[in-house]
């Protein structure tokens, strides 16, 4: 197994749906720039409300992705 180091970033997606789209729809946005993602992690959930009921649900997450070898 090679040695990896990795670089993290911290995202934060929101949907109408639940918390997994809005997991979806941060990671989905971030890979058209960002290359080599590997993993997530959840650190915050949250939600907004609207007339008494859920109207989105916002997730922010850290995303770890590999470093790129210059060589």
């Amino acid at each position: 197994m090679a040695n990896h180091v990795y670089k993290h970033i911290e995202l934060t997606g929101s949907s109408t749906t639940g918390i997994e789209d809005a997991i979806s729809n941060a990671i989905a946005r971030a890979g058209k720039s960002v290359k080599n993602m590997r993993w997530f992690q959840v650190t915050e959930t949250r939600g907004h409300i609207e007339e008494g009921k859920v109207a989105y649900w916002q997730v922010t997450i850290k995303v770890g992705f590999t470093i790129e070898d210059s060589e």
